[in-house]
């Protein structure tokens, strides 16, 4: 079996450091790491299966000793100037940031949905926003069976989302400290604002979980609206989803098709309290629905509710799942 050459760019980040996490977790046939980030992490050491990696600083010759792959996490701007030069070394991207992500020629991918898109690629391959990642699974298996014709997100977002800077807000009870990433305290607190506002009242992130979810599905046709909101919880985002199908469906089968699709786990027993909830979904891989009833206001619509960790599924481990595919793909 070939081994692979692997770059992590961003590998002091939350993610980054999620992307090691899961890829020594995962154990995939990789011979080499390379840990790149800015120059003020330079030196920081790794430890991956018991050998030591030193990050070091992301310059344009940062690619020249061939590697296979490499996954973006510094965001955009890092990844607009140096995810070309690393395709051009032969290297195929994963990029986590929002860059490339409604490029036509760049797939936007999640492996249980739509993995056939990354084999299309063109060197690079976009991770889609961690909101959108977690809602595809169950949507995906929907709209297999039933066709969707609507849906409605409202989500609650944990600060980890918004890096580390976030965390800081969070951890400041007393509001006694300036903030350093949000424009109002959001311990003990709801922020119905994630990114900048545009001109037609949405905010970045709810266009794109908009227009990421047209893509994935391959339905520019869909009508697709959404809220998203800053909750004070450390971790794992939580999401309302209502959805609206173009055909009727049994409560039993619909349940079948949510709890039979990959990854996805169905936590749905009221009786006993169980649901999925942030804490619970913190540090794994899965995405898990529950609350899963039946929306008498339209003609087939249901109600779910979606919860997964963001960090995990919602960046490092969905571009792992890519990485790990698309080298199986080779080694066939």
């Amino acid at each position: 079996m070939k081994n692979f050459k692997v770059a992590i760019v961003g590998a002091t980040g939350l993610v980054g450091r999620s992307v090691i996490q899961v890829l020594e977790e995962k154990n995939l046939p990789i011979e080499t790491y390379g840990l790149f980030a800015s120059k003020k992490s330079v030196g920081t050491v790794f430890s991956i299966h018991g050998k030591d990696y030193m990050v070091e600083e992301l310059v344009e010759n940062s690619f020249d000793c061939g590697f296979d792959f490499a996954i973006f996490s510094a965001g955009g701007e890092i990844s607009k100037k140096y995810a070309p030069i690393a395709n051009k070394k032969g290297c195929i991207v994963i990029d986590n940031s929002s860059y490339f992500r409604m490029h036509d020629d760049v797939p936007l991918v999640v492996p249980e949905v739509n993995l056939e898109d990354a084999y299309h690629n063109h060197g690079i391959i976009s991770n889609p926003n961690c909101s959108t990642i977690q809602a595809m699974l169950p949507l995906k298996a929907l709209e297999d069976k039933y066709h969707i014709k609507r849906v409605v997100y409202s989500t609650y977002q944990a600060v980890s989302g918004a890096g580390k800077d976030a965390l800081c807000d969070l951890e400041n009870i007393d509001n006694t400290k300036p903030l350093k990433k949000f424009p109002h305290p959001i311990y003990n607190n709801c922020l119905p604002h994630i990114d900048a506002f545009m001109e037609n009242g949405y905010s970045k992130e709810e266009m794109k979980m908009i227009n990421e979810t047209k893509k994935i599905l391959h339905r520019p046709d869909l009508k697709v609206t959404a809220t998203t909101v800053r909750v004070p919880v450390q971790n794992s985002h939580s999401e309302s989803i209502n959805v609206e199908l173009e055909k009727d469906f049994k409560m039993e089968d619909l349940i079948t098709t949510l709890k039979n699709f990959p990854n996805l786990v169905l936590q749905d027993n009221l009786s006993s309290n169980v649901y999925p909830i942030a804490i619970h979904a913190t540090g794994h891989d899965e995405v898990f629905v529950g609350r899963v009833r039946r929306d008498d206001s339209v003609d087939f619509g249901v109600n779910l509710w979606v919860v997964a960790d963001n960090i995990r599924k919602g960046a490092a481990t969905n571009a792992v799942q890519i990485v790990e595919k698309l080298m199986e793909n080779q080694c066939k």
